[in-house]
């Protein structure tokens, strides 16, 4: 079967929220993917830039939106949808925040859905839910599911490293343990986070905000291996578009993220 690519973004997730939350499918990740606790993001390390960056593998000097506020590029640069969309390969998004629809462009997706996370709580479990129900009914290439209340309940609200914090990181990797055991073999799962935090902010060139885990688990990625030093959040792209067997646009600047390299 054609491997087939889910990413799954918690945003504000820290490594140290993943790994100290206490969630017990944890460790079980970790050892069955290749991952990093150390990547790096963008700066400004806010939500909108730096899924700009993730989607289109490019600083936000680039692509140009530096602040949560989406504004057409001037110099516009292919995004990963836009690839993928052009070589046939069906892309679907699942959202809770609203802005994040600017990723792609318009008729680049096959379907897409949004929960607002401002107006109903436990969007998180919800989405999750109707992104298996998706899956496994239409089979899409590439599905991103973008889970927000880690920052906006647990950051933003109470602050990072806070027990509501943790619990809202330990429920993110719940619903990433029911995606993957719902999902069928020939399908990976990428898991990051767009930015850290620290107090009840983020957007700072420091090791709180700056600093995701990249986690990335299916074939050819096991065994606890290590993504090794200098992994960026520009780097999932080009590697999504590669395990796709399709070329990482020219202007790009992330690497093929392989264990085996």
């Amino acid at each position: 079967m054609d491997r087939k690519i889910v990413l799954v973004l918690v945003d504000g997730m820290r490594p140290d929220g993943l790994t100290g939350c206490g969630n017990p499918y944890v460790p079980e990740l970790l050892a069955g993917s290749a991952y990093t606790l150390s990547a790096r993001t963008v700066m400004p390390s806010c939500t909108l830039p730096c899924h700009m960056s993730l989607f289109h593998s490019v600083e936000p000097g680039r692509h140009g939106i530096t602040s949560n506020l989406y504004t057409p590029q001037v110099r516009p640069v292919k995004g990963l949808c836009n690839k993928l969309d052009n070589a046939g390969k069906k892309c679907a998004f699942f959202i809770t925040w609203e802005e994040l629809r600017d990723l792609s462009r318009p008729d680049e997706l096959h379907y897409s859905l949004l929960i607002n996370q401002h107006k109903r709580r436990d969007t998180d479990t919800a989405i999750t839910n109707a992104a298996i129900d998706y899956i496994l009914s239409e089979e899409p290439d590439f599905t991103f599911i973008y889970l927000g209340e880690t920052d906006e309940v647990g950051g933003h609200d109470v602050g990072w490293m806070s027990e509501t914090y943790m619990g809202s990181v330990s429920k993110a990797i719940s619903c990433t343990k029911k995606l993957i055991e719902a999902l069928p073999e020939n399908y990976t799962v990428i898991l990051t986070a767009d930015h850290g935090g620290h107090d009840r902010s983020h957007g700072e060139d420091i090791p709180e905000d700056m600093t995701i885990p990249v986690v990335i688990r299916g074939e050819g990625y096991a065994d606890g291996r290590d993504l090794g030093e200098g992994v960026s959040i520009m780097d999932i792209a080009p590697t999504i578009a590669t395990l796709l067997g399709i070329a990482p646009d020219r202007e790009w600047i992330g690497k093929v993220l392989n264990p085996a390299l």
